[in-house]
């Protein structure tokens, strides 16, 4: 009987090592209870998340591949699909920022053009605690030079993304990064070891001890202690992965590749784990074959070594040389360490000796685990502030807080214009990339507000989607599909669950209502250090179609009328506002979904039809920033006067739904409230675009050059 401390070790518990003794008929040797702790890992297994994330809308139209695969796949055109995820690496972000961000970003990288796919583009979404604090500034500093370190020598545009800042991150940040690639219709490779008798190659990077136990380490909240977990956390080299992306890709235009799954998560285990169960099959692997970098590897360290830029690649029978000929031209390594067999078993030897003896359906097809789930019940209350006397002071206040300040500190260290199809730059609604050799373009953002999330898990997790299709909307994007990173506190505890199921609720209820399906996505838990869970972050990456010219949010000509798509309502609920000048979190947000679907229609429309020149949505901040941020941006001013019947204070920077702010031509009012009507949307003209200051009504006069001082500040 294996003692407490070996399971320990490994991360299994008693239970747990009772149903490996079950499924083996026997006691498991050290190399086989480390491969199930990896499997079972809650990084790996999805055990305590799968039930509820089954509830996801994931079909569509325009959907040829869900969740599932490495990676979703979407129809973009007659002859082109359009591949993306967003995944977290926020545990090895906390101990060892640069190389946790970076390999974060080439983990993503390899899911893309694992499925076969050319890498396009990379987005990502940051959490920190307040920069006051060192430790945070150190974890900011590092992860933003990461995430530039490896994307920009790999040479794939990091094109948008977004920054937030809130107490609950500190010790704990949220490293979500996403990329997204092009692949011809029929071309998707999945991760699948089919064909006895095929040989099963390695390729890419040598294999070393860096990321052993690094699923492990990510399923359980990060202490004091987390520092001894820096061997857990990988190293990237972007030089390598660069190779990796041409052999891989120059090898499936032969043909011959039945199958190909990175090494990322569970590394080499999790690898032919997952391909052999997915063709109910088994495999014979030597890991006396697989290259190392280090000399006196044990067995279970090379099957869970996490070490970065390697592939498992499954061919046809008699095209080894070929192949083996195509990484060589790389300068990469290719070695056959297995083959495929039809009994359903991994039999795994090392140096003629039998190291492991086990079947791939029971590593890769986990018991799930049921979580308790116990609401959080909070009082409702009246958001009861006092008016702040001077209205001015309070804009620029918000200009210039982490959240909404600008981020070009952070995306001035990214080449987001290296292969030259950027049209719109980081610091818009969505960013925007051409697809060269077609008429449309792609709108990419990624969006949570997890405030809201925390406020009301469910509501917040209807917003999350909802403001990033508005944000797409505002560029003139359809959306087509979206990914998602789940990020929560530990599942174990009722709370934290009850807020997990609550969002994807909510999410769910908003894709199906704007019609965006779900087609890949994560789930990151135990974000909690020194047993302090973050808010709720269900982040939302999404990707939609553009087919004329992009719109963004800078005001343009002096004389166009400005006009807001739907209301401001009389709520002050999770606001920038009330958190920075007031410094309460508190409120109920909500959003109408028939409201949101319609005001995104008609901007939608109304961009379609030529009448907008810019557009953006109301958020943090509310319409006041909205309309500095438009300033800014355009670098002009605009006369501004808000009609509502609100207090002062609410009608500036409340944060509610569904509102759109667009400015157009005085001859396209018309058209444009038309449209409105049509879409059954508020719309009201708010004011004009001239001159070089922002005045609104009586309360803000303010020049555009000292509001873009202060929105510069981060």
């Amino acid at each position: 009987m294996v003692d407490d401390a070996t399971l320990r070790e490994v991360a299994l518990n008693k239970g747990e090592y009772g149903l490996v003794l079950k499924i083996l008929g026997r006691e498991p040797n050290y190399t086989e209870l480390s491969m199930y702790g990896t499997m079972w890992s809650e990084h790996c297994s999805y055990k305590s998340s799968k039930s509820t994330i089954r509830g996801f809308p994931t079909k569509g139209s325009r959907v040829v591949q869900g969740p599932g695969e490495n990676a979703g796949v979407v129809s973009l055109t007659d002859k082109l699909d359009v591949v993306f995820k967003i995944e977290s690496h926020n545990h090895p972000s906390a101990i060892e920022p640069y190389q946790g961000a970076a390999t974060g970003v080439g983990g993503i990288i390899r899911d893309i053009f694992t499925m076969g796919a050319r890498p396009i583009a990379s987005m990502d979404s940051l959490r920190f605690g307040p920069l006051s604090d060192k430790k945070n500034a150190f974890l900011f500093n590092g992860v933003v030079s990461g995430i530039g370190g490896y994307g920009n020598c790999i040479g794939i545009p990091t094109v948008g993304g977004e920054v937030y800042f809130d107490e609950c991150y500190s010790g704990n940040p949220l490293v979500n990064a996403m990329c997204i690639g092009i692949i011809e219709k029929g071309k998707i490779v999945k991760g699948i070891a089919s064909g006895v008798g095929n040989p099963v190659f390695l390729v890419g990077a040598r294999t070393g001890r860096d990321g052993i136990h690094g699923v492990t380490f990510a399923s359980v909240e990060l202490s004091e202690k987390s520092q001894e977990d820096r061997p857990a956390v990988q190293v990237g080299d972007p030089f390598t992965e660069k190779l990796l992306v041409e052999a891989c890709l120059e090898i499936l235009k032969t043909g011959h590749v039945v199958g190909m799954q990175d090494l990322g998560g569970g590394g080499f285990t999790c690898a032919i784990s997952e391909t052999a169960a997915k063709a109910n099959a088994g495999m014979e692997v030597d890991l006396s074959k697989v290259p190392r970098r280090e000399e006196g590897m044990q067995p279970w360290e090379v099957l869970i070594s996490e070490s970065q830029e390697r592939m498992l690649v499954i061919l046809e029978k008699g095209h080894e040389k070929e192949i083996i000929d195509i990484f060589t031209k790389w300068d990469l390594t290719a070695v056959q360490v297995g083959t495929v067999i039809k009994e359903e078993i991994l039999r795994i030897s090392d140096n003629g000796k039998l190291v492991a003896e086990l079947p791939p359906k029971s590593l890769a097809e986990p018991p799930l685990v049921e979580r308790e789930s116990s609401p959080i019940k909070r009082d409702e209350q009246n958001i009861n502030v006092p008016l702040p006397s001077d209205l001015n002071e309070i804009m620029l206040a918000l200009i210039s807080s982490p959240n909404i300040a600008s981020k070009e500190k952070v995306y001035r260290q990214y080449d987001h214009m290296v292969q030259t199809n950027t049209i719109v730059l980081p610091g818009s609604d969505s960013a925007v990339v051409r697809i060269r050799g077609t008429d449309v373009s792609l709108g990419i953002s990624t969006d949570c507000n997890s405030r809201y999330c925390f406020l009301n898990p469910f509501e917040g997790g209807k917003i999350a989607v909802s403001e990033s299709a508005r944000n797409l909307a505002c560029s003139g994007a359809e959306p087509i599909g979206l990914t998602n990173c789940l990020n929560f506190g530990n599942p174990e505890k009722p709370e934290v669950f009850w807020q997990f199921q609550q969002s994807v609720a909510g999410m769910s209820e908003a894709a199906i209502a704007l019609g965006v399906p779900v087609i890949s996505g994560n789930v990151s838990f135990y974000n909690e250090c020194n047993g302090k869970a973050i808010y709720p972050t269900p982040v939302v990456g999404m990707v939609g179609i553009i087919k004329g010219a992009p719109v963004t949010q800078g005001f343009r000509d002096k004389g166009d009328a400005i006009v807001l798509l739907g209301k401001t309502k009389d709520d002050l609920s999770g606001s920038e506002y009330i958190k920075i000048v007031h410094g309460l979190v508190e409120g109920n947000p909500s959003i109408s979904m028939d409201e949101e679907k319609s005001v995104q229609k008609a901007c939608l429309e109304a961009i379609g039809s030529g009448l907008v020149k810019s557009a953006h949505d109301c958020s943090e901040g509310g319409i006041g920033v909205c309309l500095a941020e438009s300033c800014i941006s355009g670098g002009i001013g605009a006369l501004v006067s808000l009609q509502d019947e609100l207090r002062p204070d609410v009608s500036l920077f409340g944060e509610s739904q569904s509102r759109i702010v667009v400015s157009v031509a005085p001859e396209n009012i018309d058209a444009l409230v038309e449209i409105a009507k049509k879409n059954s949307v508020p719309a009201q003209i708010i004011g004009k675009v001239g001159k070089n200051r922002l005045v609104v009504n009586e309360w803000v006069d303010l020049p555009v050059e000292e509001l873009e001082g202060a929105w510069r500040s981060l």
